[in-house]
């Protein structure tokens, strides 16, 4: 492979955020309504958290765990996987985080959350409720349209975030429950935010690299009159006392050169097709 150089890290990525944020549009407008249960979800595990009881950890447990079913099914199976190979082995993350819920939560009896009134409880609280209210108008916020809003249930981030709240309240610490949404934390998160990162910087490379295209044919449109003058002048010169090799050389190589130069960067910037 020749032009293996010419190759960045920009031209490993599998999508591009555009392509991204279009297919969640896809996606919420396929399984509306139910961005409603999810609300309801969400504010029931609210309730539960500030009320408590008896079948607080129960309850709350198996709603989290329905969520994760439903993201590793709906989503990253369904959708997210014809964009992303890796979208199975998430999705089989988030089914085992949804069984080890069920086990700890449901079966054992062993999650309780915090009301609130200490840091752990407070912080993992506020981080529930940024997941639930305030995430879904980031997308907003950023220039996005509602239908491109992830939210609490349906979305895979904020359900992992909001997740990580509920862990970080909980009465003990739960490493294994703790495993599976850092990770997907680290990993997705990071992975989108370097695909907004890049994208932008894709935009500006395009940009920059218009501009560099476009001073090359100036140069070379200008390299051409220069010859051609000159070649003319070399003309009279010939007529009037002998040839002036030595410059229509150098000039046809300078062309020849700049010519070239114009080629190999248009190759290198040439548009790529997106998804």
């Amino acid at each position: 492979m020749s032009e293996w150089w010419t190759y960045s890290l920009l031209d490993f990525l599998l999508f591009s955020p555009r392509t991204y944020y279009r297919l969640f549009e896809l996606y919420n407008l396929a399984i509306w309504p139910w961005h409603v249960l999810a609300i309801m979800l969400g504010l029931a595990v609210l309730v539960l958290w500030l009320r408590g009881g008896a079948w607080q950890g129960r309850t709350v447990a198996v709603i989290l765990a329905t969520c994760w079913l439903f993201v590793a099914w709906a989503y990253l199976l369904a959708r997210y996987d014809t964009i992303n190979w890796a979208a199975s082995y998430f999705a089989a993350g988030y089914a085992v985080e949804a069984l080890l819920l069920v086990w700890t939560g449901l079966i054992r009896n062993l999650l309780s959350l915090r009301p609130g009134r200490d840091v752990a409880g407070a912080v993992g609280l506020c981080i529930f409720v940024f997941a639930l209210f305030a995430w879904p108008l980031i997308g907003r916020l950023l220039g996005r349209p509602w239908l491109q809003a992830e939210l609490f249930g349906i979305a895979p981030d904020p359900t992992v975030v909001a997740t990580l709240g509920v862990l970080i309240a909980a009465d003990r610490t739960h490493w294994e429950l703790l495993v599976v949404p850092a990770a997907l934390v680290r990993d997705q998160r990071c992975d989108l935010v370097g695909h907004a990162i890049t994208g932008r910087l894709v935009g500006a490379g395009r940009c920059a690299a218009g501009a560099r295209s476009s001073l090359l044919e100036d140069a070379l449109a200008a390299s051409k009159s220069f010859a051609g003058l000159s070649r003319n002048g070399d003309r009279s010169v010939r007529v009037q006392g002998g040839p002036r090799r030595e410059s229509e050389q150098a000039l046809d190589l300078h062309s020849r050169w700049l010519q070239k130069l114009a080629v190999d960067e248009a190759r290198r910037v040439r548009p790529r097709p997106s998804l």
